[in-house]
């Protein structure tokens, strides 16, 4: 029962992420997902911006929460998985759910010119997201060879990992760069690929095991 949860889970996380990244796009004229954050798109102001965050990003993030607890709990007992998936469910999951309730500034901020209280901890957040989440990836890559017919999970865990690493270091680089906005969704991109990757993984593990 663990795994088919963690499956579940792990897909309406990133389904509901997805819907609310492009939904937030359509609400703003002009909004560019090249050179704009995610986090414009339901910052404080923004027409739609409270049912994104409580409809969308809120419940995404409590689901991938909740995928990272029930992988742990399916899979064979191991340190280092429990790590990379107590960092990603913390540093990811929850992590989401904070910035849902603590959304940055109108235009988010990016000068920090008097930043609100909202702002700060949507930036920590964020900051601590990109630092620890891409090498929680990575350990579960690695940990992935370990598990039963798991070596795609972790051929694609290792590759999206050094991809977000890349791009996290691209995006710190430069902050201010017109593909800010690209940068972002590579990094979420290969996070959420991960998770639905597990997903469907997690799925088939299922079915091995009732069949």
């Amino acid at each position: 029962m663990n795994s088919i949860k963690a499956s579940w889970f792990g897909i309406l996380g990133v389904s509901l992420f997805t819907v609310a990244t492009i939904l937030g796009g359509l609400q703003i004229a002009s909004y560019s997902h090249i050179s704009q954050l995610i986090s414009e798109s339901y910052a404080i102001g923004t027409p739609y911006g409270i049912q994104l965050r409580y409809l969308f990003f809120f419940p995404s993030g409590l689901f991938i929460a909740l995928f990272t607890y029930y992988a742990a709990k399916a899979l064979p007992k191991s340190t280092l998985s429990n790590v990379g998936f107590a960092g990603m469910g913390v540093f990811y999951g929850f992590a989401t759910i904070v910035v849902s309730i603590f959304p940055c500034d109108q235009g988010c901020n990016q000068n920090l010119i008097e930043p609100s209280l909202s702002q700060f901890i949507h930036n920590l957040a964020g900051l601590l997201t990109y630092t620890i989440v891409p090498f929680c990836l990575l350990i579960l890559g690695i940990q992935a060879r370990k598990w039963t017919n798991g070596k795609w999970v972790s051929y694609s865990g290792i590759a999206f990992a050094l991809i977000s690493i890349f791009f996290v270091g691209t995006l710190s680089s430069n902050t201010h760069s017109n593909f800010i906005g690209l940068y972002q969704r590579i990094i979420e991109g290969s996070i959420l690929s991960w998770i639905l990757i597990c997903s469907f993984y997690f799925s088939t593990l299922h079915k091995n095991h009732t069949a």
